[in-house]
């Protein structure tokens, strides 16, 4: 996720209010759900060192809460371990003195942070550029990254190698003058061949772990706008061409869901249910192809921007990974049944 709360990571302060909840529960079971990386042990320490404040008064770990209750939670930063280079094979698309743009694998953690320290998309571009990458990120933990992708997200990235580069680009991606094309495999078919998903996004108020939609332009969260195209009808499931014009954290996933069409194997937004599908052994056929995929089925597969030294657009493609591939080529199998 993007901009998670941990309890021991950013040195700020977060307020949560409780929502209108069925029966009063302990505050350690409550912040567990609500703060990311959040053990109840951890919750427990912080409740102890009075780093956890409910209605402005220091309570135990036993607390029940009500409805309405304030809880203010003051996060410590536990000391980073030096960023270091790391010998990990590349998927590198482009590169030139400049910049490069990487096919980044599933699973791989774009830049380190809590929790993953190590293994990412940043420690292996310091071993391949020998270091030479831009600074321009007040975090030394993201040298040289431009913009960023979830750790189960497959695709391309864009990494800049200086900080004129970084900043003519960083510029791109906030005008949302770029162009990036995603590929999604999810449940079911859209009953429009291509349309625009319009909400506002922000926060679950009862898990603030997930995003949810509300009403679009309205009180709660940011407008997010994302447009859709059937590329592939599998009849019980469909292959989808994405296009953000907005860049909110997990947005293609959250709006995918909005609509009833959630991402294949994305076990945050309902796309890991096993639901019934209509025709014979479907249950233990959905069990199979999650297997083939143990993350959520999408791809960043084209992206375009105006390369900062040469004012020329370039354009990269990355074609679907083998997950994807194995996973369409089994549901082809099933297509019969539609």
């Amino acid at each position: 996720m993007h901009e998670d709360a941990e309890l021991e990571q950013a040195p700020k302060k977060l307020t949560l209010i409780v929502p209108n909840i069925h029966e009063r529960e302990r505050i350690d079971k409550f912040l567990a759900r609500q703060v990311e990386n959040a053990t109840r042990n951890k919750i427990q320490t912080a409740i102890d060192e009075a780093r956890v404040l409910v209605n402005g008064k220091a309570i135990k770990a036993n607390h029940k809460l009500a409805p309405g209750d304030v809880i203010d939670i003051t996060f410590t930063r536990p000391p980073a371990p030096e960023m270091r280079a790391e010998n990990i094979p590349l998927d590198i698309i482009y590169e030139d003195e400049f910049l490069m743009v990487i096919n980044k694998p599933a699973g791989m953690v774009v830049h380190p942070a809590f929790g993953n320290w190590t293994g990412t998309l940043a420690n292996a571009v310091l071993h391949h550029t020998q270091n030479a990458l831009s600074d321009l990120n007040d975090d030394e933990m993201r040298p040289g990254i431009v913009h960023r992708l979830d750790k189960d997200t497959s695709g391309l990235i864009v990494v800049a190698k200086d900080n004129n580069t970084h900043h003519i680009l960083a510029k791109q991606f906030a005008a949302r003058t770029t162009e990036k094309i995603y590929l999604a495999l999810v449940f079911g078919v859209p009953k429009r061949e291509r349309g625009t998903i319009e909400t506002n996004i922000a926060r679950s108020k009862r898990d603030r772990k997930v995003m949810a939609t509300y009403p679009f332009n309205g009180a709660d969260g940011k407008p997010a706008i994302t447009d859709y195209e059937v590329v592939e009808n599998y009849g019980f499931f469909s292959l989808l061409s994405l296009t953000l014009h907005t860049g909110r954290t997990h947005q293609i996933r959250v709006h995918l869901q909005h609509i009833g069409h959630p991402i294949l194997g994305d076990d945050v937004y309902g796309g890991r249910t096993i639901r019934p599908m209509g025709f014979p052994q479907s249950d233990a056929f959905l069990k199979n192809l999650l297997i083939l995929l143990p993350r959520q089925a999408l791809h960043a597969a084209q992206l375009s921007f105006v390369h900062p030294r040469t004012a020329k657009k370039v354009s990269f493609s990355a074609a679907l990974p083998n997950d994807i591939t194995q996973a369409i080529e089994k549901i082809k199998t099933i297509t019969r049944f539609s």
